[in-house]
């Protein structure tokens, strides 16, 4: 049995449809991730795990148990962490943490082993209203205060989101402890980088699941060679690539354009900037020479190009233009 299973989930704001019939199935101690940008889905999603809404459409168990019939009973069982800060401002971080002990029957003394690792980091300013901590420190109190009650699986709705990188890395390292300790985590992030942390993971985009699998496998499923392009006037090449993906009439270029130059850019099928590149993917035919020679003619000399492993967010992309086609 899953430990968290939803089956055919729709879920609607009036006209606005948040969530388009997702199934997806998480295993009993996974770390399982759900990647997308904002308004993907991801947080009416974990509202309806965490037993705080029920869906348009479907049904999701927990546990074995049913999210809206047996809420009262999951509650007992799940830890919930929301993307924005919930905790009290005007109460200190040893008072909110003894506030949440108590709505669950227990003492920070008894669990006081599994938050450790976590609140020993804060406990020097435990004295300090939650209001005047920083990012990174709110976090941890967040994340303390969901695990207080000892749940058995724990929902974080984009819990880095806002922190600085130190406190990112931070908070994955925590999570891969709670998991040695048996807990299942399901964890929603728009950062890619983070979806290699997981067991799996399922993107998600207009509240539809575009695949489901290890990151390793999401990465491998892409289906062209993937190019990087590197040039040190990056805006210029990521403007340059563009201009032929967008110009509607490669016979009849405007007026400057690109393809004025003695040898047009051969078409490129997609054109993303990532970091200090751009990837690019060629149609048959089209050489990674081609690409170099046009940019060279074309003002942009001393461009490289070289073929790159494909990202979890190259990966994204290509299912997002295929769903979107």
């Amino acid at each position: 049995m899953p430990a968290v299973a939803a089956y055919n989930i729709t879920h609607r704001y009036g006209s606005v449809t948040a969530l388009d019939d997702v199934s997806v199935t998480v295993n009993d101690g996974e770390l399982f991730g759900f990647i997308g940008p904002d308004g993907a889905g991801k947080t009416t999603l974990f509202r309806i795990a965490a037993t705080l809404m029920i869906p348009s459409e479907g049904r999701m168990t927990i546990l074995g148990l049913d999210t809206v019939k047996d809420y009262r009973e999951l509650r007992n069982h799940i830890g919930y962490m929301p993307g924005k800060f919930s905790l009290y401002n005007d109460l200190t971080v040893e008072e909110n943490l003894n506030f949440y002990a108590t709505i669950f029957g227990t003492t920070v003394k008894e669990n006081y082993r599994l938050i450790e690792p976590i609140y020993k980091q804060i406990e020097p300013f435990k004295k300090r209203f939650a209001g005047r901590l920083s990012g990174g420190m709110k976090q941890k109190l967040a994340l303390s205060c969901a695990l207080i009650h000892k749940p058995r699986i724990l929902i974080l709705d984009e819990p880095t989101t806002g922190v600085d990188a130190v406190s990112r890395t931070e908070f994955w390292e925590m999570l891969a402890g709670l998991k040695s300790e048996g807990i299942t985590i399901i964890v929603s992030t728009p950062y890619m980088d983070e979806a290699l942390r997981c067991n799996r993971i399922a993107l998600i985009q207009s509240g539809k699941i575009l695949g489901i699998d290890t990151p390793q496998k999401i990465r491998d499923s892409y289906s062209q060679k993937l190019y990087a392009v590197r040039h040190a006037e990056k805006y210029k090449l990521l403007l340059a690539l563009r201009s032929v993906l967008s110009s509607p009439d490669r016979e009849n270029p405007a007026p400057g354009s690109m393809l004025h130059a003695p040898r047009p850019l051969p078409l490129a099928t997609s054109a993303e900037p990532f970091g200090d590149s751009v990837h690019i993917t060629l149609p048959p035919g089209t050489a990674p020479g081609d690409i170099i020679s046009a940019l060279s003619a074309a003002g942009l000399p001393g461009a490289t190009i070289t073929e790159t492993t494909p990202g979890v967010e190259d990966v994204f992309l290509e299912l997002m233009k295929r769903e979107m086609s």
